[in-house]
């Protein structure tokens, strides 16, 4: 991988780009602010829980995670060069998306072979193709870039209400 590909994933603290800072992003960014300064959510919340459960429960026999830095993808499958990613619902599914086509175009650049992604959402019996094609992949980049500039704001940006602020582990940071 070039030094130029590698900028990409790299944030100015020299802190590599998440699978997750790419999910929150279309979430919260204030949260992608807190995130990419280590600032960490409480691990035993509900929500966080839930999500863990739904993955042992619907594909603990079938899951063989696969990690590198910054991606830690919930399900390889290395002979048919396919990815998955475990979501509880369908209602994030744009971030769910991207998040997908980070892990691709990683995978084709450290790798240099593609992958073909799926997500996964037991619990509704749905299965979304992710294609990392030209027009998807102009499109990360540029989300890379907005990530980045978030990150390297001094200040995070306001709170924002949204649906997801119900249930975030990262509510005290905004409406204590």
């Amino acid at each position: 991988m070039s030094e130029a590909q590698a900028s990409h994933f790299v944030l100015s603290s020299g802190k590599i780009i998440t699978g997750t800072l790419v999910w929150y992003y279309f979430i919260c960014k204030r949260e992608v602010w807190l995130m990419s300064r280590e600032i960490t959510p409480d691990e035993d919340h509900e929500t966080l829980e839930v999500g863990r459960a739904v993955h042992e429960i619907f594909y603990g026999r079938m899951i063989k995670e696969f990690s590198m830095e910054g991606m830690k993808i919930d399900i390889l499958k290395r002979g048919e060069r396919t990815i998955c990613e475990i979501k509880t619902s369908s209602r994030f599914v744009k971030a769910a998306c991207f998040q997908l086509l980070y892990y691709l175009y990683r995978l084709k650049e450290e790798l240099g072979e593609d992958f073909s992604g799926w997500i996964l959402v037991p619990k509704e019996r749905k299965k979304i193709r992710v294609v990392l094609d030209e027009p998807a992949q102009n499109s990360l980049l540029q989300v890379l870039h907005e990530i980045k500039k978030i990150a390297d704001s001094d200040k995070p940006p306001p709170p924002a209400r949204n649906p997801f602020c119900r249930r975030c582990a990262y509510r005290d940071f905004c409406w204590c």
